[in-house]
């Protein structure tokens, strides 16, 4: 379904986690995140694709390489592809594909395209790299912490945010390395203050341009983190803020095991 629309930007959404799938629109260009997940819905996703894209050239950005996040990279062969360079080196590419064959083995999913590691055309390999696309200028900065990949984006002229998984409203944290995380956190706050970003779309949830939502979800992202190293995680505080920590739990169990092995390593 469509969660957010304005003159630039479509976000659908997708009724598995609320994964998200943004659409921006210049004169000149389509600029697409990590389509997903299910058939129709990435049917829906390229159905409005066609219905306006004209003379523009479609441009496929992904946040990270998770496997919901790919799960639709065969749908899109003709797009000029973008992503990190760590996303490019990701060293275990067949593990990720497996997991999207099991996925649609275990619900009996049909899809009429191939299961593809995405093909990268154009490759982020700086810190805070542009790109000058036809009619508009993107901005991207590594996002580490959730995957080793991340790739934050900002369209400069629209102030839309494209964060991947973090700043969420129905996630908290889901933690790889705790330090890049924090370092990630507060890279984001930065961004969004000197871009003088006007949107964020995460890679799970609602699409805000409520500036004190926003601030609301870095505060949530930093104060996590806190009370993680600290051990002082009220999980009652975490199910007020999150409604559906029920199915979230064991992913706060990881995010402590995951803290004690980064700070012993540290």
């Amino acid at each position: 379904m469509r969660q957010f629309e304005n003159e630039q930007l479509t976000v659908f959404q997708s009724v598995l986690y609320q994964t998200t799938s943004a659409v921006i629109k210049t004169k000149q260009a389509l600029i697409v995140t990590d389509p997903n997940w299910l058939p129709n819905e990435i049917a829906e996703i390229k159905t409005y694709i066609e219905s306006i894209i004209e003379d523009r050239k479609l441009y496929l950005i992904y946040t990270h390489s998770d496997y919901d996040h790919i799960i639709a990279a065969g749908a899109f062969p003709h797009a000029t592809t973008i992503a990190s360079e760590a996303f490019v080196k990701r060293a275990n590419k067949e593990e990720v594909l497996e997991q999207i064959r099991q996925f649609d083995a275990q619900y009996y999913v049909d899809r009429d395209y191939s299961i593809i590691y995405p093909h990268i055309d154009i490759v982020i390999k700086e810190d805070g790299q542009t790109l000058e696309l036809p009619d508009i200028t993107c901005s991207f900065y590594f996002s580490p912490g959730h995957t080793a990949d991340g790739l934050f984006t900002v369209v400069d002229s629209f102030g839309i945010f494209l964060a991947g998984d973090y700043l969420s409203d129905v996630e908290f944290p889901f933690i790889e390395d705790y330090e890049a995380y924090l370092a990630t956190i507060q890279k984001a706050k930065k961004i969004i203050s000197d871009k003088k970003v006007e949107v964020i779309v995460p890679g799970h949830g609602t699409t805000t341009n409520n500036r004190s939502e926003i601030q609301k979800r870095i505060d949530a992202s930093l104060l996590y983190l806190n009370n993680l190293s600290s051990g002082n995680v009220d999980e009652s505080e975490l199910q007020k803020l999150y409604p559906f920590y029920k199915g979230l739990k064991e992913m706060h169990e990881l995010n402590k095991k995951i803290f004690n092995k980064n700070s012993h390593r540290i």
